[in-house]
C-alpha cells in the first residue's frame, strides 16, 4: 500500500436514496415491524419460560430462536432507522465491523438451530417411544451451546479476514447496513480469499444444514404416511408444518443472497432481499409458531386468563 493513502475510519451507508418523504414513511413502517418483532418474540420467550407445559426440547430450541431473532433485529434495525432520518450520518469502522460480526453470528446460529429443531421433530415422530431418552436435557444443552459457539467462531473468521484488509477509500457502502459483501467492495486489496471463504462457509452453514433438514423431513414424511389413522397423520404433520414454513423462509432468502450468481441480482434487488431477510423472517417466526401451534395458543390463553383473574 502506498504511503500517501489515507485509511478510512468511518463509512457512509447510502441506504435507499428515495427522498425524505419516502424515508419518513419507511421509518414509520420499519418502526412498526421492529415493535411487532420484539413483542412477538418476547411473548413467545415469556410463555416458554413461564409455562411448565412448554418446558420441552422443542420449545427449548424455540426459545433460543426467539433470542436470536430479538438480537438480530436489535443489531440491524436501529442503524437502519437512524440512516433513514439522517442518511449522511457516518458509522465508525469499529461499529461497522461489529455490526457485520453480529449479523453473521446470529445468521449462523439460526441456521444451526433450525437443524436442531428438525432433528427434534424427527426423533419425536420417528422414535416417539425413545424421545425422552434421545432428546435428553444434556443433549439439548450441548446442541444449543454448539450452535452458539460454532456460529460465533465462524463469524469471527470472516471478521478477522476483513480487519486484515486496508480500507483507503471510497467510504460509501451501497447498502443500509454493513453487509459483508458490500464492505469488501471498499477494500483496496485483493479480497479473493474473503470471497472464497464466504462461499465455502455458505456451503457449510446453508447448503449442509438445509440438506440435513430435508433428510429429516423426508424420514418424517415417510413415517407420517405409515400412520394408520387420518387424525394421527394430521396431528403429526401439524407439529412439523410451522418449522417447515420457517425453514423455507430463512434458507430460501439466505441462499438467494449468498449463493445465487451476482449478475442476476443487482445491488438494489439485493437490498430488497435483505429487507425480507431482516424484517419479514424475524417478525413472522413468532406468528407462524403461535398461529399454527395449539400448545403455544393454549399457553397464551392460560397466561391471559391468569392475568385477568389476578386483577379481579
Amino acid at each position: 500500500m502506498e504511503e500517501n493513502q489515507t485509511m478510512v475510519t468511518e463509512f457512509i451507508l447510502l441506504g435507499f436514496g428515495l427522498g425524505l418523504k419516502i424515508h419518513i414513511v419507511l421509518f414509520g413502517l420499519f418502526s412498526l415491524f421492529y415493535t411487532i418483532t420484539l413483542l412477538g418474540n418476547g411473548v413467545i420467550l415469556g410463555l416458554i419460560c413461564l409455562d411448565p407445559r412448554l418446558h420441552t426440547p422443542m420449545y427449548f430450541f424455540l426459545s433460543h430462536l426467539a433470542i436470536v431473532d430479538i438480537s438480530y433485529v436489535c443489531n440491524m434495525v436501529p442503524q437502519i432507522l437512524v440512516n433513514l432520518l439522517d442518511p449522511t450520518k457516518p458509522i465508525s469502522f469499529a461499529r461497522c465491523i461489529t455490526q457485520t460480526f453480529l449479523f453473521l453470528t446470529f445468521g449462523h446460529i439460526e441456521c444451526l438451530l433450525l437443524v436442531m429443531m428438525s432433528y427434534d421433530r424427527y426423533v419425536a415422530i420417528c422414535h416417539p417411544l425413545r424421545y425422552t431418552v434421545i432428546m435428553s436435557w444434556r443433549l439439548c444443552i450441548f446442541l444449543a451451546i454448539t450452535s452458539w459457539t460454532c456460529g460465533s467462531l465462524l463469524a469471527l473468521v470472516h471478521v478477522i479476514l476483513i480487519v486484515r484488509l486496508p480500507f483507503c477509500g471510497p467510504h460509501e457502502i451501497n447498502h443500509f447496513f454493513c453487509e459483508i459483501l458490500s464492505v469488501l467492495k471498499l477494500a483496496c486489496a485483493d479480497t479473493r480469499l474473503n470471497v472464497v471463504v464466504i462461499f465455502t462457509a455458505s456451503v457449510f452453514i446453508l447448503v449442509g444444514p438445509l440438506c440435513l433438514v430435508l433428510v429429516s423431513y423426508t424420514r418424517i414424511l415417510l413415517a407420517i404416511l405409515r400412520i394408520g389413522s387420518g387424525e394421527g397423520r394430521r396431528k403429526a404433520f401439524s407439529t412439523c408444518s410451522s418449522h417447515l414454513c420457517v425453514v423455507g423462509l430463512f434458507f430460501g432468502s439466505a441462499i438467494i443472497t449468498y449463493m445465487a450468481p451476482k449478475s442476476r441480482h443487482p445491488e438494489e434487488q439485493q437490498k430488497i432481499i435483505f429487507l425480507f431477510y431482516t424484517f419479514f423472517n424475524p417478525m413472522m417466526n413468532p406468528l407462524i409458531y403461535s398461529l399454527r401451534n395449539a400448545e403455544v395458543k393454549g399457553a397464551l390463553r392460560r397466561a391471559l386468563c391468569k392475568e385477568i383473574l389476578s386483577h379481579l
